[in-house]
C-alpha cells in the first residue's frame, strides 16, 4: 500500500478547489479569497500535518487554521452570530513551535488560528478569530445556526496525522490514516439513506396533512425536506454523544413491521432489556410531529403564502414551543446514547421507536467471511475485503445483514470510527463514514 501525505492531499484540494462554489451568503459578506499556490499549501498542509504530531501536557493537538487576510474580518462582530477577530500586534512565523504553543488558546471547538500569505515571508500566524461552537451542529446535529465563515481554505486538525480542509464551511478533502479522501464518504448525503427513510417520511407527513385539515387557523406549508433534516441532526447527536461516551456502540434500525417479531424469541437477537409497546417508546415520532404542527402555526401572518417552512424556519424559530421541542430531541439522542454503553446493541425502528437495548446478535449458522466495503457514498465502486481484520463488533453486524437484509446496522468504535452497515443483495455492504469530527468538548 502506497501511503499518502500532505503533498497528496494538496494536489487534491487543487483540483476540488473550483468545484465547490461556497457559501453563497458568505461571497456577499466577504470578499473573495483565492487559494494559495500549489507551493505554499503544501507547506501549509506539511506544518499542520507534523504540529498533529506532537503533544501539548501530554495531549494530542487540536486546532483550526484559516487563510484570510485580517482585514477582512469585521471587528465589531462576534459570537453567537459573528467572528470575533483577535489580531497580533506581532505577526508570528507559521511553524509546529507556535501552532503547539496557540492550539490550546485558540480551543478547536470555538476558535481559528488566523493565517495571511507575505509575498516576501510566506506563511504567517496573525491573530486567533473566536467562532463559538454553532459550527459543530453540522456535523454533531443541532438547530442553532453558524455564523458563516469567508471562502477561505480552513485546516482542521483533531487527530495524529489527520487533516480535514474545507473552503470556509465545505468540506472538500480528508487526510487519514494515509489516505485521502474526498466528500464522497459522507454518508448522510447519500441517496440510499435518504430512500430508506423515504416511507416513514411520508407517513409522518399524512399525520400532519390530517391535523392541518382539522385546524381552525390556516397553517402555512411545510418543505418535505424539513424532517429528513431533524432525522439526520439526531442521528448525528446520536453519534456524536455515543463517541463522547468513549465507549462504543452499535445501533440496529428494523422497519416497524418487523418490531414485534424482534421483541419475541427469534433466529436474529435477544434483546435483554426490552420497552412495553406504548407512547413513550416512541416518544421521537412524536416529537417530529409536533414540531411539524408547531412550525407550521408559528408566524405564519409573516410567511408568504408560497413560502414553505423549513430546516432555515427551524434553526432561527424562537418560538418557545418549538425550542422546547428541539431541547426534547436533543435529550432523546443522549438516552439512546446512555442506552448504547450498556453491553450489546441498541434496537429502534425507523420511526426511531425504541424497542431496547443490550441486544444480543445471534445468526449464528451464518458465516460472512468477506464484506463489500464502499469507495463512494452510492457504492457503485466498492473492494471486497475479508472480515479477518475487524473486531466481534463489526463481525456481528455483517451477519445480523447477511440475515436479515432489512436492517441498518450503525457501530461506532471506541476510537471515534463510524460505520454503516446494510445488504445490498449480493453483498454486505459496510460504509465508512468520514465527515465526522473526534471532539468531545461540546458535551
Amino acid at each position: 500500500m502506497n501511503h499518502m501525505y500532505p503533498k497528496d492531499l494538496a494536489a487534491f484540494i487543487v483540483k476540488t478547489w473550483d468545484k465547490q462554489p461556497g457559501d453563497i451568503h458568505s461571497a456577499d459578506m466577504f470578499d473573495a479569497i483565492e487559494l494559495p499556490n500549489l507551493e505554499i499549501l503544501e507547506n501549509i498542509l506539511s506544518t499542520c500535518y507534523q504540529s498533529s504530531l506532537l503533544r501539548h501536557e501530554g495531549t494530542a493537538l487540536t486546532f483550526r487554521v484559516i487563510i484570510a487576510e485580517p482585514d477582512i474580518f469585521p471587528p465589531e462582530a462576534g459570537p453567537p452570530k459573528g467572528l470575533h477577530k483577535l489580531e497580533f500586534t506581532e505577526y508570528l512565523p507559521f511553524n509546529d513551535i507556535e501552532i503547539r504553543k496557540l492550539a490550546s488558546a485558540a480551543s478547536f471547538p470555538r476558535a481559528l488560528i488566523g493565517v495571511r500569505i507575505d509575498s516576501e515571508q510566506g506563511p504567517e500566524i496573525w491573530g486567533i478569530i473566536q467562532t463559538g461552537p454553532r459550527w459543530l451542529h453540522s456535523l454533531h446535529g443541532g438547530r442553532a445556526s453558524a455564523p458563516p465563515l469567508p471562502n477561505a481554505l480552513v485546516i482542521s486538525v483533531t487527530n495524529p496525522g489527520h487533516l480535514e480542509v474545507s473552503k470556509g464551511n465545505y468540506t472538500l478533502g480528508l487526510l487519514s490514516e494515509g489516505k485521502v479522501f474526498g466528500t464522497s464518504l459522507n454518508v448522510f448525503q447519500s441517496k440510499w439513506l435518504e430512500e430508506l427513510f423515504s416511507d416513514i417520511r411520508q407517513e409522518r407527513f399524512n399525520i400532519h396533512e390530517e391535523a392541518r385539515l382539522k385546524a381552525k387557523k390556516n397553517w402555512a406549508d411545510l418543505d418535505p425536506n424539513l424532517t429528513s433534516e431533524i432525522d439526520q441532526h439526531m442521528m448525528k447527536r446520536i453519534i456524536a454523544a455515543i463517541h463522547a461516551f468513549n465507549h462504543g456502540g452499535t445501533l440496529i434500525v428494523v422497519p416497524p413491521e418487523n418490531a414485534n417479531s424482534l421483541c419475541q424469541e427469534n433466529p436474529y437477537m435477544s434483546i435483554k432489556y426490552q420497552f412495553t409497546e406504548s407512547e413513550p417508546r416512541a416518544r421521537f415520532r412524536s416529537l417530529i410531529i409536533q414540531v411539524m404542527s408547531s412550525l407550521a402555526q408559528s408566524n405564519i401572518e409573516t410567511k408568504k403564502k408560497d413560502k414553505l417552512m423549513g430546516w432555515r424556519d427551524y434553526q432561527k424559530s424562537h418560538d418557545p414551543v418549538i425550542t422546547n421541542l428541539d431541547e426534547a430531541i436533543f435529550e432523546m439522542s443522549h438516552l439512546i446514547a446512555a442506552l448504547s454503553t450498556c453491553d450489546g446493541a441498541v434496537v429502534m425502528t425507523k420511526r426511531f421507536e425504541l424497542l431496547g437495548f443490550g441486544a444480543e446478535i445471534h445468526c449464528d449458522s451464518t458465516e460472512v467471511l468477506s464484506v463489500a466495503r464502499a469507495l463512494d457514498i452510492e457504492a457503485k465502486k466498492i473492494r471486497i475485503e475479508s472480515v479477518k481484520a475487524v473486531g466481534t463488533r463489526h463481525r456481528s453486524a455483517y451477519r445480523l445483514c447477511r440475515e436479515l437484509p432489512q436492517a441498518l446496522v450503525i457501530v461506532i468504535s471506541q476510537d471515534g470510527s463510524v460505520q454503516f452497515v446494510k445488504n445490498n443483495g449480493k453483498y454486505v455492504t459496510c460504509f465508512d463514514h468520514q465527515a465526522f469530527f473526534s471532539i468531545q468538548s461540546m458535551f
